[in-house]
């Protein structure tokens, strides 16, 4: 079977999936109207996102993680100092690099812009117990693994596509 091919699935499961699609999609529209209410281009709240899982990180972890160039990279980084959403630390370790800080968590336009979809989550995760909410939190957890792999997928074609171009 080639890798093209849809493996044998049940109604459930293709529901499932569609149901999943439907959640990205509506992930990424709210994401954008977040980033638009707070002003920032949607790359930009897309990099602060990263910064709050991840943690301080380099440029260049930022670059691989967003695709995008370390050029466009430091101009995104300017723009989020300016703004306060974060700042440049010379890392310890090596003087070359420079880490990106995350500021932005104590900025009250950013936990009033998510508090309302906090509160609503928290509400629909008390209407399951807490059997369920660790097997959801677990399908999570791997859902979110699988994404990982399949942007790493993308872009490792996207990379292949655009050298072999040159």
């Amino acid at each position: 079977m080639s890798s093209h091919q849809k493996a044998h699935t049940t109604d459930l499961q293709e529901d499932f999936t569609l149901h999943m699609r439907g959640l990205g999609n509506r992930t990424v529209l709210y994401q954008q109207n977040v980033a638009s209410s707070l002003g920032l281009h949607n790359n930009d709240f897309i990099s602060v996102d990263i910064l709050r899982e991840k943690g301080p990180i380099t440029a260049g972890e930022l670059s691989k993680l967003t695709g995008l160039t370390t050029g466009s990279v430091t101009a995104l980084i300017d723009r989020l100092e300016k703004m306060g959403y974060v700042r440049r630390q010379n890392d310890p370790n090596d003087r070359r690099k420079v880490i990106i800080v995350p500021l932005y968590e104590n900025k009250d336009e950013v936990s009033n812009t998510y508090m309302p979809l906090h509160n609503a989550m928290v509400q629909l995760a008390s209407s399951y117990t807490d059997e369920e909410l660790a097997l959801i939190t677990q399908f999570l957890g791997k859902a979110s693994t699988v994404l990982d792999e399949q942007i790493d997928h993308l872009s490792s074609k996207a990379r292949n596509k655009s050298s072999s171009s040159t």
